[in-house]
């Protein structure tokens, strides 16, 4: 039997391209089914038709002043300094507020824009986009103590181990990135449980992640081991998995089990991805200098908000940014000013950035602490002149704002009473705020539920209104 003679090389790859562009075809549909398959709650969790892909949820961690920044009272001005009879309980009393002493904003809060968006002076970069911003007025929580208010705006939950927003989101929706995960924290809370999974497969737990200050600190813990080469860890990867997949199939069924397989292997691939994304090198001067990197006051908030759109660009579902320092019981006169120079740039910056590169339209920001400030004064010592009072924590109504993802830009939404403490219009709950967000996100918050200790579970318990006078 004889065989054909050997075609030259250049027809055998003119006629075989084909196939390599088969073989690469096949490769790419079979990463968006192992896509699809990680997140098989997608299909039946549809609301409306999503207006965002992503959230950037920056956390101002100790309850911005309200009253300072967002909601001005002429009254607490007319009155600074004397006695005023706010419509409160008296069981609401807490050291150092007995003598409810009117205190007035601590700089001048302005019209800005075309829309007219109340704003302070010290947030100037802020109101240079007020007219993309969705202002919140009269958002309240049920809780006035930190860590339960925290928990709360986190999880839907003021005491309860429940699944974080950003571990609900990832559940429904899964990353857009097969290489990176699909929730992202950014110098998180010391409570683990503001960014955890709860009883949701572990894989959907936030990735704590640091902005790295210097070459030598690593932005996530243990994820690379300098001593080891890729093909040995490799190798020893693929034989702790081959002992856990035997675990997991004796088992039959174990959550954590597989959780804890898939994070091995995406903290595998991480390690190629990973150290591309915070490398902030790779930005150009401009950029560095639009996010206040280098800047004494911005520099570490900088480098988390830039980070956050550069994940958010590359296919993190939702990112989280917390920003601490806001608790001013004291001297807010000072202690407030700093905190906006720490803030104010670099995420008026993230805002600019996105909208600059197309991206604001389909990525949810939003920027809220755990609650508000009263409009009356706190004088811890009880002797300290009124300059330098500070002021007591207020769930009852305080200020949050949303920009992009489908939500009204120039609006504000929402007033509260002459005092600025109780929300009289446009009320906006934080299960109303969850189920709003899941909206925009195309997710019915109803649906989006996980069956635990014989009930089902989602974010916003059996509450939850979607906001529909601020969406565009």
């Amino acid at each position: 039997m004889r065989y054909a003679t050997s075609m030259p090389r250049r027809q055998w790859l003119r006629q075989t391209c084909c196939g390599f562009g088969g073989l690469a075809l096949a490769d790419l549909l079979m990463a968006d089914v192992a896509r699809a398959a990680a997140s098989p709650e997608a299909a039946r969790i549809t609301g409306a038709a999503a207006r965002a892909k992503r959230v950037i949820f920056l956390f101002m961690a100790g309850g911005p002043s309200q009253p300072d920044l967002f909601d001005p009272k002429e009254l607490l001005r007319r009155k600074h300094g004397e006695p005023i009879a706010p419509p409160v309980d008296p069981t609401l009393e807490t050291v150092g507020t007995d003598k409810f002493l009117a205190l007035a904003p601590i700089a001048p809060v302005r019209p800005r824009g075309q829309s007219g968006m109340m704003i302070s002076d010290h947030m100037p970069h802020l109101a240079e986009i007020a007219d993309d911003l969705c202002l919140l007025k009269a958002v309240h929580a049920d809780n006035n103590q930190h860590a339960p208010a925290t928990l709360q705006f986190h999880t839907g939950s003021q005491t309860e181990v429940r699944p974080s927003m950003g571990a609900w989101i990832d559940y429904g929706l899964g990353t857009e990135n097969h290489d990176l995960p699909g929730f992202v924290t950014i110098h998180p809370d010391a409570d683990v449980r503001t960014y955890g999974s709860a009883f949701l497969p572990a894989r959907h737990q936030g990735t704590k992640l640091v902005v790295p200050t210097n070459p030598g600190q690593s932005p996530i813990d243990n994820l690379r081991d300098p001593a080891g080469r890729p093909a040995v860890q490799r190798a020893r990867l693929d034989f702790v998995q081959r002992m856990n997949r035997r675990l997991l199939d004796q088992q039959q069924a174990d959550a954590s089990m597989q959780g804890m397989i898939e994070s091995m292997e995406l903290a595998f691939r991480m390690q190629t991805q990973a150290p591309e994304f915070v490398d902030l090198s790779r930005e150009t001067q401009a950029t560095l200098d639009l996010y206040g990197v280098g800047d004494k006051d911005a520099d570490r908030n900088g480098r988390a908000c830039l980070l956050a759109r550069r994940l958010s660009e590359a296919g993190v579902r939702f990112v989280q940014v917390s920003m601490g320092g806001w608790d001013h019981h004291g001297n807010i006169r000072e202690n407030l000013p700093k905190s906006c120079r720490e803030t104010d740039r670099p995420v008026a910056a993230l805002v600019k950035d996105l909208k600059a590169r197309g991206l604001l339209d389909e990525t949810l920001v939003i920027w809220s602490g755990e609650f508000g400030r009263t409009p009356w004064s706190q004088d811890l010592s009880g002797t300290a002149p009124i300059d330098k009072h500070g002021r007591e924590h207020q769930p009852e109504s305080f200020c949050s704002w949303m920009a992009g993802g489908g939500v009204r830009p120039g609006f504000t939404y929402g007033e509260t009473d002459d005092f600025g403490f109780q929300g009289v219009a446009g009320r906006v709950h934080l299960h109303d705020l969850h189920a709003t967000i899941l909206h925009q996100l195309g997710v019915e918050h109803t649906k989006l539920t996980w069956r635990h200790a014989g009930r089902d579970f989602r974010l916003t318990d059996v509450y939850g209104t979607v906001v529909k006078e601020i969406l565009a």
